[in-house]
């Protein structure tokens, strides 16, 4: 089973006896979930408006509730949770430097603080671990590769703060949001695009014909910009594109390359986009 370390991610620690409802009512998932079976809880944190500003695995460490998440965002994770905690009794700390995170995919589960990833049974594991209690046999490049080609988004690399709407991302056939936990921050605007069906472009995996656009390269088709580039590696990126843009002969054209949709099984597209 290969498991590599990915030092770009890092942890929040949530602590008290209000860890739990303080948390479930800021983020898109169930909370409740979190230490009910060897599964992770998928969640994001968004603005009063339902915009993305984070995303994270919650994992349960005793009665406390860890947030793997972008190492660069922790600090700021951190800080901004706090800030909501008024008369909660709860403890909010970075504890990146205490953790090493690790994936693993393919069969087994690790040692360490594991569970399964939740958004597809393909995507393995997730597992946190003290410094040096691991040795990897798979570098990140080549997790970033395996999520990549089943189009896992990751953080801030395919999602814009402030701007990326869940529905957008694939959060909801990616397990990613409750709908029935009750109200959380951003859940009016989330639920109002997801029953009016106002998803108009979709974060989408696709074939890389050519050199490897920088992120956020304008995507072209007959010559009009119908999405940009995300992350990216080899011959697979991810791309925010227009669903009116996965239809038609014309090719999408992203700098040098070309690129080619690759519609995973998972991805619930409106019928009249092809799948």
């Amino acid at each position: 089973m290969p498991i590599a370390e990915l030092p770009a991610r890092g942890v929040v620690a949530v602590s008290g006896p209000d860890a739990r409802p303080f948390l479930q009512g800021l983020v898109s998932n169930d909370v409740a979930r979190v230490g009910a079976s060897e599964t992770a809880v998928w969640a994001a944190l968004l603005t009063p408006q339902g915009k993305w500003l984070a995303d994270f695995f919650l994992l349960a460490d005793g009665e406390r509730i860890l947030l793997e998440c972008e190492r660069a965002q922790a600090a700021w994770l951190a800080s901004h949770l706090a800030r909501y905690r008024l008369r909660a009794k709860v403890d909010v700390a970075d504890e990146s430097d205490r953790w090493t995170v690790f994936a693993a995919w393919r069969d087994g589960a690790p040692v360490g603080l594991a569970a399964r990833d939740p958004r597809l049974p393909e995507a393995g594991w997730r597992c946190l671990a003290s410094p040096g209690a691991l040795r990897p046999d798979a570098t990140a490049e080549d997790y970033d590769h395996h999520r990549l080609a089943l189009g896992l988004p990751e953080g801030s690399r395919d999602l814009e703060s402030g701007r990326t709407v869940l529905l957008e991302a694939g959060f909801d056939e990616l397990n990613g949001i409750s709908w029935t936990k009750g109200c959380w921050m951003g859940q009016e605007l989330t639920a109002r695009t997801k029953y009016r069906g106002l998803v108009k472009k979709r974060l989408v995996p696709v074939r890389v014909e050519g050199p490897l656009p920088a992120p956020g390269t304008p995507v072209l088709r007959d010559g009009a910009e119908v999405g940009t580039i995300r992350s990216g590696r080899e011959d697979r990126a991810l791309a925010f594109l227009r669903l009116d843009a996965l239809a038609g002969p014309e090719p999408l054209m992203c700098g040098e390359a070309r690129l080619r949709p690759a519609i995973p099984a998972w991805m619930r597209l409106p019928a009249e986009s092809p799948a």
